[in-house]
């Protein structure tokens, strides 16, 4: 599965996407120009020291990442999308797709992808206009992740309980 970024406007929530994928080791696929060089200080101190663990690739247009990583299925978060994100049938082969975070998906981009497959993440509080980009990739990939049970077997760190006086 392809994270992938459309035109990202935001270094700190690139850093942070970069850090869920390389926990994950998913690829983290930036299409078009962002509006930072990645190299920003402020990107990489968000993704700390993980940079060299993120499977990183870049892509001029939206076709090149099209044709060159031929993703099954696209999934595009957009708040107008058709499906909650949970009832997506994710596959392994799948990218999700996330805009901007000013100016999301733009149309060109919507049009190539069938509306079935254009999600929501559910918010209940209407004045609420939008999640932090960064949030909304990580719900999206735990969710696809859990739907796929890649992360059944990984090893679990339980901490002990807190040592807890009572009164």
């Amino acid at each position: 599965m392809d994270v992938v970024l459309y035109r990202p406007e935001i270094p700190q929530n690139t850093g942070s996407i970069a850090r869920t994928c390389a926990a994950t080791q998913t690829p983290l696929c930036i299409v078009g120009e962002p509006s930072f060089e990645i190299s920003d200080r402020r990107a990489r101190r968000a993704g700390l020291d993980y940079w060299p663990y993120v499977p990183l690739c870049s892509f001029a247009t939206w076709e090149s990442y099209q044709s060159e990583r031929r993703p099954r299925k696209i999934w595009a978060f957009t708040k107008w999308g058709s499906l909650p994100y949970y009832q997506a049938p994710f596959s392994i082969d799948d990218a999700i797709l996330f805009g901007g975070e000013t100016q999301g998906l733009p149309l060109s981009v919507l049009e190539t992808i069938p509306e079935s497959q254009h999600l929501f993440i559910p918010m209940v509080c209407d004045e609420v206009r939008s999640l932090n980009l960064s949030n909304s990739v990580s719900i999206a990939l735990y969710e696809a992740r859990r739907q796929l049970r890649l992360d059944e077997g990984v090893a679990v760190r339980i901490r002990p309980p807190l040592n807890r006086t009572v009164s």
